[in-house]
């Protein structure tokens, strides 16, 4: 299964002021996270973003916000996306308008992105888990995250490859800003 532009959305999980700071890794995933949103953008993928208890934890890092446009934020308490009620309906709503497949980013990698993901791969979902747009506090973490992840059925992917995966082919005005990007 491949990344498909017309098929996909972007979720970007919890990358929180008070949250990026403590992770390892941090300042790259959240670059990454950027390369990811600009590309969405570029190729008309919905985007859709989630906050873990912003009252403690901040909103989204200005960096990204500055990407994130007019893309719905939602508050959250439960570490799963999938088990938020309004989020877990606004992802419904993509999969039934023919978006079955999730770009997953986000932090931590081992608790509320593997949790979402798990889920999303039992609901029905093709997860596409961007390694390197994800970061937890321990690297062994992090691994641990994504081997868990490939156990679910989720397939492991790093930025360029959903990069040029949503692109599909070289040659393009899209092509030429977006493999900037990655290189």
């Amino acid at each position: 299964m491949l990344v498909d532009a017309a098929k996909s959305t972007l979720l970007l999980v919890d990358v929180q002021e008070r949250l990026l700071p403590a992770m390892t890794g941090g300042a790259d995933a959240e670059q990454r996270c950027a390369i990811l949103l600009k590309a969405a953008k570029a190729l008309d993928v919905p985007v859709t973003v989630s906050e873990q208890y912003p009252k403690g934890l901040g909103h989204t890092v200005p960096g990204l916000a500055s990407e994130i446009g007019n893309a719905p934020v939602f508050e959250k308490l439960a570490f799963s996306c999938w088990k938020d009620k309004p989020l877990k309906d606004h992802l419904i709503a993509h999969h039934e308008a023919g978006r079955p497949l999730v770009i997953l980013a986000g932090i931590e990698s081992h608790v509320c992105v593997m949790q979402t993901a798990a889920d999303l791969c039992a609901a029905g979902f093709g997860v596409f888990a961007v390694a390197d747009a994800m970061a937890s506090r321990a690297p062994a973490s992090h691994g641990l995250a994504m081997d868990r992840m490939r156990q679910h059925g989720v397939a492991v992917v790093n930025t360029e490859m959903v990069v040029f995966e949503l692109l599909g082919r070289a040659g393009t005005a899209e092509f030429k800003a977006l493999s900037a990007l990655v290189r």
